[in-house]
């Protein structure tokens, strides 16, 4: 069975050796730096590499953030998009590497600061380990506008 490189790019750690050499394109196979070119929503980028002619999509590893059209998350996207667009960050991969997506896995430094422990610590997304615990991300903004000054 040939593997469909157009919409799944990334092999997935089993996948490489069976299709490696039939990739038309480098895989991500250890750490890179590259530049954000989009932010899709509050935990997936994407980033332009040096060593391949077609950008990488990366899902942020460790965190949950809502998808953009649910309750946070333009604001999630907003943040994510204000700290990396458009900057160098350093991508470090997770031991899965590829998710069930066929999204490259990772965890995103910019400045030398983990991006997804500040997107939970500013409250736009959880950790991975939290997503079904509540069900929902905190407003701590709503918080804020419900005290009395």
């Amino acid at each position: 069975m040939a593997h469909d490189f157009k919409n799944f790019p990334e092999l997935t750690n089993r996948q490489m050796q069976l299709y490696y050499f039939q990739s038309p394109h480098k895989q991500v196979t250890e750490d890179f730096r590259g530049r954000v070119i989009k932010v899709t929503d509050g935990d997936t980028i994407r980033v332009d590499w040096e060593e391949r002619e077609l950008p990488v999509t990366i899902r942020m590893a460790k965190l949950a953030a809502p998808e953009s059209k649910e309750k946070g998350g333009l604001e999630s996207k907003t943040w994510l998009s204000e700290q990396i667009m458009g900057k160098e960050v350093d991508v470090k991969l997770s031991k899965k590497r590829v998710e069930k997506w066929g999204r490259i896995l990772a965890t995103i430094y910019s400045k030398g600061m983990n991006i997804g422990d500040e997107s939970i610590r500013m409250g736009h997304a959880v950790s991975w380990d939290n997503r079904n615990a509540g069900g929902s991300i905190p407003n701590f903004f709503a918080e804020l506008d419900s005290i009395k000054l």
